[in-house]
């Protein structure tokens, strides 16, 4: 019985999916053309960030797409902090965090922004970067497309700098891969509303002033900003030409800290947005189809995994009672094996559609072929701990590797 109620759950996983797809047909969200003055802003929360930030501050300087390097602000919470000196050194502004017991990036975003708009200064753009990544030359050029083509957000390509320093590097940078290539395309194509990733891309001007700072301060203000985005309608792009590399970790047990925060953070920021979609749905609403998805959540994976696990659970029971030990140790591996086969072909498919872009070599490229089943496995485990650890907040990340090719 526990086996039936298993498949069932697995089946109405697939349906939800499947509606899901059908309803994204109706969405009709697309952008119009408006001003630009080719005004832009770079913020760059960088809390002791001396040992990465020059290679970031050296990529914006050597862009095609020159931006001022009074228009770039590094966001600093210690006067102390060497971040500063590095700054000041390729004369970028410097602007310090109000109240370092608000330890989240959104608030040391929000600090940058509330200084800029009471200052008067207008941009048409604000860039966000963290203090690892580095900027291909043409990132800034390129990202200026989607701001003339008229839209409130676009979210570059985002590549590893670190991805062959170990196969957990590897895993994580396909995640990335993971979220634009397969998710936010469809979206595009479909003119849904995109996953926002907390790093590499613009936000255009207008909106902050309206909003009068940054107020996205959950755990991961970048859902929290799609969230925002899927509830005023604002459009959204993905522009795979404008790329950019961030750091990736590469233990094991550090990237299982950071993917049981961005769980934690994603039902924080539900808890304060989705009622709200929810009620904002109407019946000709042109973005219907991004405020569908975000009601539904993640609950079709949800009932695939609970589903495969309690198929799993009634084998094992059937060891125990019926004491018919091959036959069901046999079912178990070949299931096993079957769930572990489609995520190695789904990574597979993965390294076809990014066509060679992401900066790892071949010899890595095929241990994350067979590595990445047991790293996407581990959101179970995350999501479970972020469950029951009521503790589970902001920590400090520490980032010291540059640029490698692969």
């Amino acid at each position: 019985m526990i086996g039936i109620i298993g498949i069932v759950l697995i089946f109405t996983g697939f349906l939800i999916s499947i509606v899901l797809l059908i309803a994204s047909k109706n969405n009709h969200n697309v952008p119009s053309p408006k001003k630009n003055n080719g005004k832009y802003a770079i913020l760059i929360p960088a809390r002791n960030e001396s040992k990465v930030i020059e290679d970031l501050l050296i990529s914006i300087e050597n862009q095609t797409k020159k931006i001022k390097a009074g228009d770039v602000y590094v966001i600093v919470e210690d006067k102390n902090d060497p971040t500063i000196s590095i700054a000041h050194k390729h004369k970028m502004k410097i602007v310090f965090k109000k109240d370092l017991s608000l330890r989240r990036k959104g608030y040391a975003l929000n600090d940058a922004v509330v200084e800029i708009l009471d200052s008067g200064k207008k941009y048409d753009a604000y860039f966000i970067m963290d203090a690892d990544n580095v900027l291909d030359v043409d990132f800034v050029k390129n990202m200026e497309k989607s701001i003339n083509a008229g839209y409130d957000i676009g979210i570059g390509y985002r590549n590893c700098k670190n991805g062959n320093d170990s196969v957990v590097a590897a895993a994580s940078a396909l995640t990335f891969s993971m979220i634009n290539e397969l998710s936010n395309r469809k979206k595009l194509s479909d003119t849904r509303t995109l996953t926002i990733s907390g790093t590499g891309f613009y936000i255009r001007g207008e909106v902050l002033e309206n909003l009068g700072g940054y107020p996205f301060h959950s755990l991961t203000e970048d859902y929290e900003l799609t969230l925002y985005a899927v509830l005023n309608n604002l459009t959204t792009t993905y522009n795979c030409d404008a790329k950019f590399y961030d750091e990736q970790p590469i233990l094991y047990s550090r990237s299982i800290t950071q993917r049981t925060r961005w769980i934690k953070g994603y039902f924080e920021a539900r808890r304060k947005y989705v009622r709200s979609i929810r009620g904002s749905i109407t019946k000709n609403d042109k973005n219907f189809a991004s405020k569908l998805t975000e009601v539904v959540g993640v609950r079709q994976y949800i009932l695939m995994v609970i589903g495969a696990v309690l198929y799993l659970i009634s084998k094992f029971a059937d060891i125990v009672i019926k004491a018919d030990v091959v036959s069901n140790v046999i079912r178990i591996v070949l299931f096993s094996l079957l769930i572990y086969m489609a995520l190695v072909i789904f990574t597979a498919i993965l390294f076809i559609l990014e066509d060679g872009k992401l900066n790892l070599s071949r010899k890595m490229k095929i241990k994350a072929l067979f590595f990445n089943p047991i790293f996407l496995a581990g959101y179970v485990r995350c999501a479970v701990i972020a469950l029951f650890n009521k503790n589970l907040g902001w920590e400090v990340i520490e980032h010291n590797r540059n640029l490698e090719k692969k």
